[in-house]
């Protein structure tokens, strides 16, 4: 799975990227969630996700993207305080978003 440049503003390479992350985090997880991982699942509530697997999480997406660039602050934190979870699928709208608006390199990297 590439995660190329001219990938990068389509939607779907994103969230293929994405799930592809988060399967290779959780492939030995023992957690109780039984379904496939999709846009609604749920970080923290259906993966049983913790602090330090959000930044593992951040840290896998920033070498698969080769981009230590992106705002993830703006995704994890609103009104200065932590987001209690968030669904793929919003880590996903963010991260196209953010790849969409600022080329690799455009940004101080």
């Amino acid at each position: 799975m590439s995660g190329n440049a001219s990938d990068l503003g389509n939607r779907s390479a994103i969230e293929r990227i994405v799930l592809q992350v988060l399967k290779d985090l959780t492939a030995d997880w023992d957690t109780d969630y039984a379904g496939a991982i999709g846009p609604d699942t749920r970080l923290i509530a259906d993966l049983d996700f913790e602090s330090i697997d959000v930044v593992e999480l951040v840290v896998s997406l920033e070498g698969r993207l080769q981009r230590k660039d992106l705002p993830f602050e703006k995704l994890l934190m609103q009104d200065g305080r932590y987001v209690e979870d968030m669904t793929v699928g919003q880590v996903v709208d963010f991260m196209h978003a953010q790849l969409s608006a600022a080329p690799a390199g455009g940004a101080n990297a």
